[in-house]
């Protein structure tokens, strides 16, 4: 992904049913990377992730969930090294050129 428009996104959630929590999941994990349980780093343009969100809106209770979401900034200047993790990791997909 070499867009530059893309932003990188920290999402988190509090889901509060399994079947809500799992569709939630499923479908971030389509667009990101997971780095805890109810957290994803997700690199995707501005209006892409407002589709996103319209998608995950249809997904949750608005009365008894939550979403949050963080935009870190444009992707392509989002060093790694500003992430620090204690404990065990996960890996975040880099913001530079994907090659098939």
């Amino acid at each position: 992904m070499t867009r530059n428009d893309t932003h990188r996104y920290l999402v988190a959630y509090d889901i509060c049913d399994d079947a809500r929590r799992d569709r939630l999941a499923k479908c971030l994990q389509r667009h990101g990377d997971r780095v805890q349980y109810s957290v994803f780093v997700v690199d995707i343009s501005p209006a892409r992730m407002v589709r996103l969100e319209v998608e995950i809106g249809t997904i949750i209770a608005h009365v008894e969930d939550s979403v949050i979401y963080c935009d870190l900034g444009v992707a392509r200047t989002v060093d790694i090294e500003r992430y620090r993790v204690v404990g065990r990791s996960r890996r975040i997909t880099g913001s530079g050129a994907v090659v098939i």
